[in-house]
């Protein structure tokens, strides 16, 4: 195996909060057998946090881990982060793209474990050969994420290599899903890495590049990188460029699968309204794209609004979107209203939510209000599905809490629903607010027993979607889990490479062997998916050990209720795919 390639990655920088200090260690063991990404980061958490640790507690660790492919090929962009999560109190892993893999891999890193916490708040540059700890007392009760960002900018160095991480004030007021900023458009948002930051007052991390690597094998890695790179600029990446994400919100509401009203129906009214081909149309500014990426996938909004104490001046300002914040803010909430919907958007960016969690909660808390299972007295407004401008004041509050209610709420979906009612209608899976498919019972299986309880863990509301295309039957409960774990278990290979899963029908296992065999890697393909089931089965073992029982999640009964394209879900077959889950792993970890 490529032994200096693999010394150029495996160095892991180590930052002591509580001791404002660091070192670096060699851990070409870690990297060597788990490759790199989520592979490294499950061992390193593995090491870092104890069974049974506070995930807000300084006993957590913050890990950010890049792979062997990082900003070497195209769509080799995301940074891993690994952590402990304040949401579901157990192991979860977030991505990132814009320029954060890149610094780190050019900050001459593997991997960045942060440990302990600080008694005042704090931003930290880390640099080639030095880190530095600078005061932020100044930029705590800074709300905005994006002024925070901005700031820094203008004090700190490294301008074009450079990737700055930072949080608003959802972390500050540790809401169990704030999200860490990355650039101005990118995000950790799902798990709640906000909170495991302001749990530590850290409001910022900014990291500068500076370093350089040969290819070990130039000849063969120009062959494969010009392979790669012509299939990013096809067919399998158009709709990313053109419409984005997006694209999903046609097409999911013509089979009944966009989720309406906090799940409560599969078709919304107004989506054509918030569809993509409307956005490009009428709002689309530009395209941008992460690092090494020429996808450009990144779709920004203009929004010119008048200032509210100057008449005929005007402010421009530019949003991201993409499918999963459109259905969430949008669909989800009744908003058809493309301004409202990104002046939502604005103020989850802002407050650093995550948009998914946010939008999840606040339909939850719409229709407890319209069942009275709660009052104003709760919510201290009217909500209201399609009111934009009350639920742009209701994110404040969850952020501000100035009740016990939104205190609650700042937890989750599922403790606010267990303290005041309405479980049936808490859209969570162990905790964790659903990304936005009604597509079928497997989409649902893949939410309880993924690693990270989400969408990409394995796909499977595409698995849905092609047995509806195809008018098969639904497979049995038994293959299902087999297909969703096989996938994810592939999944963890690609996750570990780094490589965006937007390129996932790009690299197949012989041009990944390929890719790896230019920087010296000797990796055969049955090789590369014996280490997917081995991180897959490391990621599960840990969940158990934190206490993981898929058997006993609760199920939202509103998913057994709702329509999909595969009719009405069966509560017999996603419990004996859990069953089964059950016993595989029980057996396997």
């Amino acid at each position: 195996m490529g032994r200096d390639w693999i010394r150029t990655l495996s160095r892991v920088l180590y930052i002591d909060l509580a001791k404002k200090s660091y070192w670096v260690e060699n851990r070409e063991d870690l990297f060597e057998e788990w490759l790199g990404g989520i592979g490294v980061a499950v061992k390193l958490y593995e090491e870092e946090v104890p069974r049974g640790a506070d995930p807000l507690g300084p006993e957590n660790a913050i890990i950010f881990s890049v792979g062997p492919l990082t900003t070497i090929y195209p769509m080799a962009s995301k940074t891993i982060a690994a952590f402990k999560s304040p949401l579901n109190n157990y192991f979860a892993e977030s991505h990132a793209g814009g320029r954060s893999a890149s610094a780190i891999r050019f900050a001459g890193y593997g991997a960045i474990v942060i440990r302990n916490a600080s008694e005042r708040p704090v931003y930290l540059i880390i640099e080639p050969e030095r880190v530095r700890f600078r005061d932020a007392g100044a930029l705590w009760g800074v709300r905005s994420a994006e002024t925070v960002g901005r700031i820094l900018r203008e004090v700190t160095g490294g301008a074009g290599v450079r990737s700055i991480l930072r949080i608003g004030g959802a972390g500050e007021r540790l809401v169990r899903y704030a999200s860490v900023m990355v650039e101005t458009f990118r995000h950790f948002g799902r798990m709640g890495l906000g909170a495991v930051f302001g749990s530590k007052k850290l409001k910022a991390v900014v990291i500068i590049a500076g370093k350089n690597f040969r290819i070990p094998k130039l000849k063969e890695y120009r062959e494969i990188h010009r392979e790669i790179y012509e299939l990013t600029r096809g067919p399998g990446t158009k709709k990313y460029h053109d419409l984005g994400t997006a694209a999903n919100i046609i097409s999911l509401n013509v089979i009944g699968a966009l989720p309406t009203r906090n799940f409560s129906s599969g078709r919304f009214e107004g989506a054509e309204e918030i569809s993509g081909e409307k956005l490009a149309e009428t709002m689309l500014a530009r395209r941008v794209a992460c690092v090494a990426c020429p996808v450009a996938c990144i779709h920004l909004a203009a929004i010119r609004e008048e200032y509210e104490d100057e008449k005929f001046l005007y402010k421009t300002e530019f949003i991201s979107y993409d499918y999963e914040p459109i259905y969430a803010l949008g669909s989800n909430l009744g908003i058809s209203d493309r301004f409202g919907l990104f002046k939502m958007l604005k103020a989850v960016e802002d407050w650093g939510l995550d948009a998914i969690s946010t939008g999840v909660a606040l339909a939850w808390a719409t229709e407890a209000l319209e069942r009275g299972i709660i009052s104003e007295n709760e919510t201290l407004l009217h909500l209201r599905w399609g009111d934009w401008k009350t639920y742009v004041e209701a994110i404040k509050n969850i952020v501000t809490q100035p009740n016990e209610f939104y205190q609650a709420l700042a937890l989750g979906v599922e403790e606010a629903a267990k303290k005041y009612g309405g479980e049936e209608f808490a859209l969570a899976f162990n905790r964790v607010e659903p990304a936005g498919y009604v597509t079928g019972p497997l989409y649902f299986i893949s939410l309880a027993v993924g690693s990270r309880h989400s969408h990409l863990d394995s796909g499977a509301y595409s698995m849905d979607q092609k047995l509806f295309s195809k008018g098969e039957k639904l497979p049995a409960p038994e293959e299902a889990v087999e297909k969703i774990a096989e996938e994810e278990a592939w999944r963890q290979v690609l996750n570990s490479l780094v490589i965006c899963l937007f390129a996932r029908a790009i690299y197949t296992p012989d041009n990944i062997c390929n890719a790896l065999n230019a920087l010296d890697y000797d990796f055969t393909q049955d090789a590369l998916r014996e280490l997917g089931w081995k991180i897959y089965l490391e990621k599960q073992r840990i969940k158990r050990e934190e206490g993981f029982r898929p058997t006993e999640l609760r199920l939202p009964e509103r998913i057994f209720q709702t329509p999909t394209p595969l009719g009405k879900i069966s509560k017999e077959y996603i419990q004996r795919a859990l069953e089964t889950f059950e016993k595989i792993i029980g057996n396997s970890t």
